[in-house]
């Protein structure tokens, strides 16, 4: 079982990544680690950060960044802000009251999941660019014992069916779904209660550590290995594809010791607000390691097909677009290449969880033919087949071919069928920016379409498009409608009881209902009367598309600027659901302040800027890890309400 884990570090801590090197591992390995000292602030901080959780958690009390405002110069360190500005753009944002701290280690492993990729548990289209990425921020030292983060390293473009199979109906994706179904969650591999022998749990040689490895190593996925992030020096910062499997692990160390020696970890969800703003990417020789520098697994026998999706993230990180067609392909006959076409269309054909790899990266090596016309054909048909794994793939090709896929997205939105709306109206934020036929077509989808979850997509896509579109300097009439049309959305879509409550079952349990076909997530109210526990996918989303249009200021925003302000006040002072009063607080702020020395004010941002405080403190909560982006800061801890 050992040799599945990966190699064993001994030093001091194990290897950080490098600005340089930083899109090429994200792109590839889907993880990078921040070393301490490239953070750009005192070490002494994270020992404050430390001492303040023990003392609040011995406190029972709910760990929140205004308990422990040192958590805001993490999030403003220059080397963390460098980091994320380029793997996310500038001016990216975090998704309110996500930051879900302390995340004790102890006796207990979670299972091996990906990320809900909205909050708490709600579900939205999985994007393989860099869209959304989550901060692992650690602020002590965590050695191999004391229950460090288990991750899967290069499985981020990899998944399962959420379609037809309910088990991933619920925001995360799992492997080995029974493990939680035969509560294995709830028994403990170490500490006091635990029934395995001392020697078995150091060794890893527990039946828990034996079916989390096998769990893994049964995908037969290429470079699918566990590996356990650690040693960390304290102040270490784990960035990751939102879309990398992972899970929580148990300590080995003695159980004794934990209450004064505590493993914490705080998460961010941290996402896009502007499109990549290169101009050239360079192509890479993947293999030139031969082994992988942070887990040590070996690459020399990486497929093409996965070197041609990692070619087309590392280009779209870069610059925002795909790459041009391979080198090689340039000097084939016309009959070489439609025989190897044809071979790939096969591929993307093939059956059974075990190929996935072999799919998504045959869609993304058919994008990548110098062919476009016979590429778009071959993924049109696969994006048209029956099987939810061949559609993703097609999908997620037409995604690699660019805006010339937009037409068979277009198509995509005038089926029947949910699932193809559905991803059309994805791929057109995807590979689109905004016309009179794009901007009329997802305007449809989101205020008109029968399915919540097709609603829920085209709203992010509508925020997608948006970004493109500024950044194209192109089109931008078409801003101030899409405020229009999201404006309409948010006041004729409904916050509903939350799943869990109204299925009176775990938020992993629940099933799609004839009320709602996308899973909106837990209900969560922090137990303040002014909240309920309810949830809606589509305002959510609607207010996640706003935040990233208000982060390019109120020129874009045009005559709809003091229309938004006052839907986003009402939001603030009266919504019932938290995370929408979250997403409107950052989208005000961000009006109010992100742009403060490029732009000068209209009368109605003074306005804004003058009223902000008071406005925000109309709710009994603030989102301040979010707002910290804008430059806010809670003025003195006492001064925030919990």
């Amino acid at each position: 079982m050992n040799n599945l884990i990966s190699k064993q570090r001994t030093t001091e801590s194990i290897t950080c990544s490098k600005a340089e090197n930083l899109i090429q591992e994200f792109a590839s390995r889907g993880v990078a680690v921040l070393c301490p000292d490239s953070l750009g602030i005192p070490s002494e901080i994270h020992q404050r950060i430390y001492e303040k959780e023990k003392k609040a958690v011995q406190n029972q009390q709910r760990i929140t960044p205004e308990v422990i405002p040192e958590i805001f110069d993490i999030l403003d360190a220059p080397g963390l802000v460098a980091a994320c500005d380029q793997l996310v753009g500038k001016n990216w944002a975090i998704v309110p009251f996500i930051h879900n701290a302390p995340f004790t280690s102890g006796a207990r492993d979670q299972h091996w999941h990906k990320d809900d990729n909205a909050p708490y548990n709600a579900r939205k289209q999985r994007h393989h660019q860099a869209i959304q990425i989550e901060m692992l921020y650690y602020p002590q030292d965590v050695a191999l014992e004391m229950g460090p983060t288990a991750i899967v390293p290069f499985s981020h473009y990899w998944t399962f069916n959420h379609e037809e199979n309910h088990d991933n109906f619920a925001g995360a994706d799992h492997i080995d779904f029974g493990y939680l179904i035969e509560g294995l969650e709830s028994i403990p591999v170490s500490g006091p209660d635990s029934k395995y022998t001392l020697e078995d749990i150091i060794q890893r040689k527990t039946k828990h550590d034996r079916r989390m490895v096998e769990a893994v190593s049964g995908l037969n996925w290429p470079l699918t290995s566990v590996f356990e992030v650690a040693p960390l020096r304290a102040g270490s910062i784990l960035l990751y594809s939102h879309n990398t499997f992972h899970r929580g692990n148990h300590r080995r160390d003695d159980w004794r010791q934990w209450t004064e020696n505590p493993r914490f970890m705080w998460r961010f969800w941290i996402y896009r607000t502007n499109e990549p703003s290169g101009t050239d990417s360079a192509e890479v020789d993947w293999c030139q390691e031969s082994v992988d520098p942070l887990t040590g697994f070996d690459l020399s026998e990486v497929s093409s097909g996965i070197k041609s999706i990692w070619r087309y993230q590392k280009h779209w990180l870069d610059t925002g677009g795909p790459p041009a067609p391979k080198t090689k392909e340039m000097h084939q006959s016309n009959e070489y290449l439609q025989k190897e076409t044809l071979q790939l269309f096969e591929q993307i054909l093939e059956k059974g969880d075990e190929k996935e790899p072999i799919r998504i990266g045959a869609a993304y090596e058919l994008a990548a033919i110098r062919d476009p016309v016979l590429a778009k054909e071959l993924l049109r048909k696969a994006l048209l087949n029956e099987r939810e794994s061949v559609r993703r793939a097609g999908t997620y090709g037409l995604v690699a071919l660019g805006n010339a896929a937009e037409d068979v997205f277009l198509e995509a939105i005038k089926s029947p069928t949910k699932w193809l709306r559905k991803a059309g109206v994805y791929g057109l934020g995807e590979v689109s920016t905004l016309n009179q036929e794009i901007f009329s077509t997802v305007k449809k989808c989101l205020l008109e379409d029968s399915s919540k979850y097709v609603r829920s997509v085209a709203a992010g896509s509508l925020g997608c498009l948006g970004r493109r579109t500024i950044a194209s300097g192109q089109e931008l009439e078409w801003i101030p409608k899409c405020i229009e049309a999201l404006i309409q959305s948010l006041q004729q879509e409904e916050n509903r009881l939350s799943m869990d409550r109204v299925q009176k079952r775990n938020i992993k349990f629940v099933r799609p209902t004839d009320e709602c076909d996308v899973c909106e997530g837990t209900g969560i109210d922090f137990g303040i009367e002014r909240f309920e526990p309810v949830r809606s996918s589509v305002r959510e989303n609607v207010l996640w598309t706003l935040v990233m249009l208000c982060s390019h200021g109120e020129k874009v925003l045009c005559d709809n600027l003091d229309f938004l302000i006052e839907e986003l006040k009402k939001i603030i002072q009266e919504d019932r659901n938290v995370i929408s009063v979250g997403f409107a607080m950052d989208a005000l702020s961000r009006l109010a302040h992100l742009r403060v020395c490029e732009e000068a004010p209209s009368k109605s941002i003074i306005e804004l800027r003058k009223d902000l405080e008071t406005i925000l403190n109309s709710s009994p909560i603030q989102c301040w890890e979010s707002m910290v982006r804008s430059g806010l800061r809670p003025k003195t801890p006492e001064a925030v309400q919990h």
